[in-house]
């Protein structure tokens, strides 16, 4: 058995350790060593396959860059191929413009050289006609002169004798020639009128009677008087104030006059004033009872009497405020006539010749109903009856035709309709058939007078008469001054210048007389 000693094993130890410590430091050192020489191999090799791929991407680069400048080449060629060919044509074009212009250039001044030659030739034309005119004319002359001498009449002096004889002639001929042809007109004309007209009279029948709204309050006796003027007039005062009427106690007996411009004011005045008389009780209490009563009666009447009317018609579908209306012109007069009843007169006549036309009876009726309506509230509103109705009647939604029926009846607008027409003459009709208005005696006497006048204040008359309540005129003329055709032309200048100057209801024949006699006695 061996053993060893401390010192022994310090001895082998020792050096192993520096041995080893010095292999470590080696190892440290060498190992970044070898990894730089890697590192270096690696980096060049990159560095080689670096530079094999840009010369690649530039010989790549270089081919593509030759190849776009060929395309562009190409291109280039290209366009200047066609430019070149463009500019060809345009030069071609260019080319036979200028040719054409040439060719017109000459064709022009041909055509000038044509028309100078022409102008010379027309200038010297002119010159042989003035001097072929200058000779003419003092033939003309000549002759001229030599007529007047045989003639004993200057030139002017013959122009006008001639102009007199043609107008003359031409003035009876026309004449003569208007009234054939008016003759030929009457003759079917106013035989289907007379007949349409006759007809219509014939189906419709009302009593001729003249109707008067007299606002005449009659007294058991003067001493009533009194007692409606009241204590201080207490009494009266509130009448007239309540219904906005005049009472007018004068010293006729037993009477007393309500004044109104308002016809229904005056009616409610006129019943309340009966009911009061007969009631006895007299005082501004009882009278603004019996007012306020009267008030409602009378309105309720109007309403029955537009409904009435419109049930007597057969005509559905009015609206009511404007029934109301209707009803309301039973209280209004004209002339003396009743307005609802000329009204429904008119709406009957139409009915019955649309009906014989063969238009709608029942529109016709409508329009002739309505054609008056301005006058129930002409005394409230501004404007003509024929105004306020055609405003009222659009208010309400009436049709055109009636509209323009209302707005024509007068022959103030234009008759649009053929119905328009057929109330115009119901209206006309209605209104001078005998009795049906009364006229005050003054203008009656006015207006005769002025046919009169007008008739002589022509030469040719000796005489004349209006006749029929100056519906007829008859005309006397001296047979020596005027002839056939000539009493016909005055017949019309009569008619005209009563159209023109007078105002009249219906209508006005004019009749011109020519009678020549022959007298001798025998001895």
């Amino acid at each position: 058995m061996t053993i060893f000693s401390s010192g022994g094993l310090l001895t082998y130890g020792l050096p192993g350790l520096l041995i080893g410590l010095i292999l470590g430091a080696l190892a440290i050192f060498l190992i970044p060593v070898f990894k730089i020489k890697k590192a270096n191999k690696a980096s060049r090799k990159i560095l080689r396959d670096a530079e094999i791929k840009a010369e690649h991407i530039i010989k790549n680069a270089q081919l593509d860059g030759k190849q776009a400048i060929y395309e562009m080449k190409q291109e280039a060629d290209k366009e200047i191929k066609e430019k070149k060919q463009e500019i060809t044509v345009q030069e071609n074009k260019l080319i036979q413009r200028e040719q054409s212009i040439d060719r017109r250039d000459a064709a022009l001044l041909q055509k000038e050289n044509t028309l100078d030659e022409k102008s010379e030739n027309l200038t010297r034309r002119l010159k042989e006609v003035d001097k072929k005119e200058t000779f003419l004319q003092s033939k003309i002359d000549g002759i001229i002169t030599e007529l007047e001498k045989v003639a004993q009449m200057s030139t002017q002096e013959a122009r006008d004798e001639l102009f007199a004889r043609v107008e003359s002639k031409i003035s009876k001929e026309l004449a003569a020639f208007i009234k054939n042809k008016e003759e030929e007109v009457k003759e079917s004309v106013d035989e289907k009128a007379r007949e349409l007209l006759g007809l219509a009279l014939s189906k419709y029948a009302q009593d001729v009677t003249t109707e008067r709204t007299v606002s005449v309050v009659s007294l058991p006796n003067d001493e009533m008087k009194g007692r409606i003027i009241g204590r201080e007039g207490r009494n009266i005062r509130s009448f007239e104030q309540l219904l906005g009427v005049d009472l007018i106690i004068d010293d006729t007996p037993e009477v007393i006059t309500i004044s109104c411009f308002d016809p229904i004011r005056r009616e409610i005045a006129r019943l309340s004033l009966e009911a009061l008389i007969k009631d006895g009780r007299i005082q501004p209490g009882r009278i603004e009872e019996i007012v306020e009563k009267f008030k409602q009666e009378v309105q309720e009447s109007i309403h029955k009497a537009g409904q009435e009317a419109a049930f007597k018609l057969g005509l559905p579908r009015i609206n009511k405020e404007l029934l109301d209306y209707v009803g309301r012109l039973k209280y209004r007069t004209s002339y003396g006539q009743n307005a609802l009843d000329h009204s429904l007169e008119v709406a009957y006549l139409a009915g019955i010749m649309a009906a014989e036309l063969g238009l709608d009876q029942n529109l016709a009726k409508r329009a002739g109903l309505l054609h008056d309506i301005g006058k129930a509230c002409d005394f409230e509103m501004d404007g003509s009856h024929i105004e306020i109705g055609s405003r009222l009647a659009k208010k309400y939604g009436e049709p055109e035709i009636v509209i323009n029926a209302i707005e024509s009846h007068h022959g103030d607008t234009e008759a649009k309709f053929v119905i328009s027409n057929l109330v115009q003459a119901a209206d006309t009709l209605s209104a001078a058939r005998p009795g049906a208005r009364s006229e005050i005696l003054e203008n009656y006497i006015k207006r005769i007078e002025q046919l009169e006048e007008i008739c002589k204040s022509y030469d040719s008359v000796y005489q004349s008469y209006a006749m029929q309540s100056g519906r007829e005129l008859r005309v006397m003329v001296m047979p020596d001054k005027i002839d056939d055709v000539g009493a016909y032309k005055l017949a019309r200048e009569i008619k005209e210048r009563i159209e023109n100057e007078m105002t009249y209801p219906g209508q006005i024949k004019v009749s011109v007389i020519r009678e020549y006699r022959a007298i001798e006695t025998a001895k």
